[in-house]
């Protein structure tokens, strides 16, 4: 281990509890990108990140405006031109709190509890932000230098889809290009540790029906007057067949098979009885699609994850509600262009449209899928990082979730994208999500590891 590693180790070590506490400050910004009534806390964020970059001694930093929410940028390029540029991404936007009475601490007022940090974002993934912040900060105190080339790109619209990070990419290819992407947003359990090499791609949109001027009576208008939430719900019944096979037209065009050395990946990264114990259910859905394993992973998917109309207190209200609604999401295969399944989508929702009700299906997030290394020496970095702080290497998995940044970086750019995740996390986008500490400071020290060993890549 050279004296540089083992300095900012042990500063690591050091400050540990100083690091936690501080880390408060960035975890009390409500930054929910979703909700437009929290746009300014976002940008109160990115602001306080961006002074933290320049404390470090980072240059050209700024909270880069968008479309929609900021990107915060800066650059420390001083480790000289024979080493590599590593652009490190991560995202500094949370996922709403909803349910509060579910909370057993003020979402952004940050405890410590059997061992972790408690707070809404406290792993994801602001964890990926104070902890590359950290690893830089033990760097510096140790050799007064990076070993690598660094540009900062931290996001601030990942949890809402990133609706501008596409047109922000296009117009900032130059200030982006760098020799690698580093995504640090993710999870590293060190018992079980894994890396995600592949996501899906997305869509979401929300169904409006409306049919009535107003709540009407049912006893006078039931019979006479379509209800907005039978159209509603014959539209959700209509997506599925009994198998679970979606009934979209057109959906399946253009999944294709997956390749054999990923149909390996994807079965032995995939934990079902893990899976079931977590969703508490005792079997899954669709078993004559495909496997399992696939279908989490690889398989298209349409859910209903939202639906309202009508009275929802107690007792009986005797109406025929004015509107009804409900919210999709779908994960994509890795062709399948979200831009024809969102229109294919949205045609066949407001086909169920009479003369009665109006169905108006308003697309929102459209994102590809993305791909990471699967070999070479950026990920290699990454590997004996993580094998020379916690002994195993981690298993490369697909997961069926989506990165809207990755896909465009895939398309639009085309640089080569490895990852590394800060610490082990509960409760991600639940109540009481936490960040075990203990997971966070391995990672810390496998970091400063990584950040070594990219130092060492031939660029």
């Amino acid at each position: 281990m050279s004296d540089t590693v083992q300095n900012a180790i042990e500063y690591l070590q050091e400050t540990q509890d100083k690091m936690m506490e501080d880390y408060k400050e960035l975890l009390r910004f409500p930054s929910i990108s979703a909700d437009p009534a929290h746009a300014e806390d976002v940008k109160a964020c990115a602001d306080w990140i961006v002074g933290q970059l320049e404390a470090l001694g980072f240059e050209n930093c700024e909270a880069i405006a968008t479309d929609g929410l900021p990107v915060v940028y800066g650059e420390w390029l001083k480790a000289g031109s024979d080493k590599p540029t590593v652009l490190v991404y991560s995202h500094y936007d949370v996922q709403p709190v909803d349910p509060l009475p579910l909370w057993h601490s003020e979402p952004f007022e940050a405890v410590f509890r059997d061992g972790a940090m408690v707070a809404r974002g406290a792993s994801d993934n602001k964890a990926g932000i104070w902890g590359n912040l950290k690893t830089f900060e033990a760097l510096l105190k140790a050799d007064g230098r990076l070993p690598v080339n660094i540009k900062i790109m931290f996001e601030g619209e990942e949890e809402s889809g990133s609706p501008s990070i596409e047109a922000f990419v296009e117009a900032n290819k130059e200030r982006l290009r760098a020799d690698v992407l580093l995504n640090c947003d993710g999870d590293l359990a060190p018992d079980d540790p894994k890396l995600y090499y592949g996501g899906r791609g997305m869509v979401t949109a929300q169904v409006r029906v409306s049919g009535p001027s107003a709540d009407i009576h049912s006893g006078l208008f039931g019979g006479l007057v379509q209800n907005p939430l039978h159209v509603a719900g014959a539209i959700i019944g209509s997506f599925h067949d009994d198998a679970g096979r979606i009934k979209l037209p057109g959906y399946y065009d253009d999944v294709k098979e997956a390749a054999p050395d990923d149909k390996k990946r994807i079965e032995a990264g995939f934990q079902a009885e893990s899976l079931l114990e977590s969703a508490g259910v005792a079997a899954f859905w669709g078993e004559s699609i495909a496997p399992a394993a696939e279908r989490a992973t690889v398989y298209p998917t349409l859910d209903i994850v939202g639906m309202w109309g009508g009275y929802q207190g107690p007792g009986i209200k005797t109406i025929i509600p004015a509107e009804a609604g409900f919210k999709i999401t779908m994960r994509l295969a890795p062709d399948q262009d979200p831009a024809k399944i969102s229109g294919a989508l949205k045609q066949y929702v407001e086909s169920f449209a009479t003369d009665a009700v109006k169905v108006e299906c308003s697309i929102g997030e459209e994102a590809w899928y993305f791909q990471l290394e699967t070999e070479g020496p950026w990920l290699e970095a990454v590997q004996s990082a993580i094998e020379a702080t916690i002994g195993q290497r981690a298993q490369l998995v697909r997961t069926g979730g989506s990165i809207p940044i990755l896909g465009v970086f895939n398309r639009l750019i085309g640089l080569p994208i490895t990852a590394f995740a800060y610490g082990h996390g509960e409760g991600i986008h639940s109540p009481n999500e936490a960040l075990d500490i203990d997971s966070f400071f391995l990672s810390l020290q496998a970091a400063v590891r990584l950040y070594h060993n990219l130092g060492e890549v031939e660029v």
